[in-house]
């Protein structure tokens, strides 16, 4: 990678934390009145798949959508006033943190049900294969949708239809309060199953921006190539509590020494420290990155709480119902 892309990438994973760490000391305010899934500590997988991805590929996502949705180029403004329930927002208010959208960069929705953005990723690379296009569909996803019937569904779909589509699992070991040894067989690799279910499957470390580089790239050249599907799982870790701003490592399911183990390795500290040492950034140019990004989050959140909310006679527009 050149230098200049390094930073790129060093850029998106800072904005995404000063975002989610902002969300997290403003959401005691009272005025964000959804639920909010933060991804702090999850930053090097959103901003690596972020930069690799083309304007025109599509993404859906999860219910911790706020990193891929920044790091796919969506509107913070819009996503911040989303959250905030706006007029403004990028669902318009209607949906909160975790119905995301933005069509101008084909970031085509990020869903609160488990696993229920499988199949839409899966029907918008078989659109991309009916159009003969050189798009992609990516589909993020986290470990606790494996044990949901949809995912084995579209694993088989997309591995039958050989479809352009790269599967981003973030295993960051827990869905909700448990761990995988109490919801998967002892010792599952959740990449060598999908491997046997037909489709090239991989496991990296989720904390190392140049690895995930190295071979996202090179798969994401073969999926574009039309060599089939390709499913990589990267192991993270949420820092907060599965849904709001604290932290909960006093609760029982999860360990301080496991975090603290976890947070030496942030992704954005190992980067940083990589670039400094290869002397491919100074820490002034470091601080002057922080606070552009700061003054940035600043303003979306003034523009966000200044939106005005929807009308009350818009409540039943865009609804739709079979």
């Amino acid at each position: 990678m050149l230098i200049k892309e390094k930073i790129k990438i060093l850029k998106k994973m800072k904005l995404i934390r000063i975002v989610e760490e902002s969300i997290a000391e403003k959401y005691s305010e009272g005025e964000m009145r959804c639920p909010t899934h933060l991804c702090s500590g999850q930053e090097g997988v959103a901003a690596s798949i972020g930069y690799l991805l083309n304007v025109s590929d599509y993404v859906v996502s999860t219910h911790r959508a706020h990193g891929h949705y920044l790091a796919k180029g969506g509107d913070l403004k819009k996503m911040l006033a989303e959250i905030y329930g706006k007029s403004t927002g990028c669902s318009k208010g209607y949906g909160g943190s975790m119905h995301l959208i933005d069509l101008k960069v084909n970031f085509m929705g990020s869903s609160a049900i488990v696993g229920n953005s499988l199949p839409i990723g899966a029907g918008l690379a078989l659109s991309i294969q009916i159009e003969k296009s050189k798009k992609i569909s990516c589909i993020f996803l986290g470990d606790g949708c494996i044990e949901e019937g949809v995912f084995h569904e579209t694993i088989n779909f997309c591995a039958q239809r050989n479809l352009p589509v790269l599967f981003v699992c973030e295993n960051n070991l827990y869905s909700v309060y448990s761990s995988l040894s109490v919801r998967q067989p002892k010792n599952r690799s959740i990449a060598k199953m999908v491997s046997g279910m037909g489709i090239k499957s991989f496991c990296i470390d989720g904390n190392n921006v140049e690895k995930i580089i190295e071979l996202t790239s090179k798969e994401l050249l073969k999926v574009r190539s039309g060599l089939g599907p390709r499913f990589i799982e990267y192991s993270t870790y949420r820092w907060r509590e599965h849904c709001g701003p604290n932290f909960d490592n006093d609760i029982g399911y999860r360990t301080e020494k496991e975090f603290q183990k976890w947070k030496k390795n942030d992704p954005i500290e190992l980067f940083e420290h990589k670039l400094l040492k290869n002397k491919e950034i100074t820490k002034k140019e470091i601080k002057k990155i922080e606070d552009g990004l700061l003054k940035k989050t600043n303003l979306a959140f003034n523009y966000a709480k200044k939106s005005p909310f929807p009308n009350q006679s818009e409540a039943f527009k865009n609804l739709y119902a079979d």
